[in-house]
């Protein structure tokens, strides 16, 4: 009896962790050597996507300028930027910076 509890107790830790990662990793770009990688990716609508800046020590931005918004805090070496997506389409991006890094993000159902 003691074993089948402690499964359960396993159990449920294990399912409440998926619940918190969302069940599947987190979607992520790479932003190294004055690039985003990948430059295109596919996200379904409601994940975030996280870019993560591996440069040595150049500082970026992910800016989603054609959506009206201003230009957001850099990301420096090491540290990282979240967006979570709500609608569906193809949303185009760049660094503040650096304009010609640009990228895009497709969001489908």
């Amino acid at each position: 009896m003691k074993w089948q509890s402690l499964l359960l107790a396993f159990a449920l830790v294990a399912s409440n962790h998926n619940v918190f990662a969302g069940g599947e990793n987190q979607p992520q770009v790479i932003i190294k050597d004055f690039k985003f990688v990948p430059q295109e990716i596919t996200i379904k609508r409601g994940q975030t996507l996280n870019w993560l800046n591996q440069e040595k020590r150049q500082y970026h931005s992910v800016w989603f300028e054609a959506l009206g918004e201003e230009e957001p805090d850099y990301i420096f070496p090491d540290e990282s930027y979240e967006r979570e997506f709500k609608q569906t389409g193809s949303f185009p991006y760049r660094c503040g910076p650096h304009p010609k890094m640009t990228g895009t993000v497709h969001v489908t159902e």
